[in-house]
């Protein structure tokens, strides 16, 4: 009797393991599938991801820029001085009867 139930133990251990077995490759199937071949991998996943944050660095970047930018435009409206400090500066402009000088410092 012993030798039939370690028999029937062993059998139905054998059919457990290749249960298990089939669950295991069809789950790691799945795992590759999804990681490499798949329309939306993990791979792409991860680096659209990546690509994501640096655009919306980028846009915060240009926000604060735009916001600069747009208040020293404001204040190049309103003050006639500060307009001509900056086309002196910028674009090198002069008034009649004046010489302007250019240092470069190296």
């Amino acid at each position: 009797m012993d030798t039939l139930r370690l028999k029937e133990k062993i059998a139905s251990n054998i059919n457990k393991a290749q249960y298990r077995n089939k669950y295991f490759i069809t789950f790691g199937l799945f795992i590759l599938w999804i990681t490499f071949f798949d329309d939306n991998n993990l791979i792409e996943r991860f680096s659209y991801m990546k690509e994501t944050k640096r655009l919306n660095e980028d846009k915060e970047y240009f926000q604060h820029k735009i916001g600069k930018d747009s208040e020293k435009l404001k204040e190049l409206k309103t003050n006639k001085k500060n307009l001509e400090k900056f086309a002196r500066e910028q674009y090198l402009m002069q008034r009649d009867n004046e010489d302007v000088f250019i240092i470069v410092e190296e």
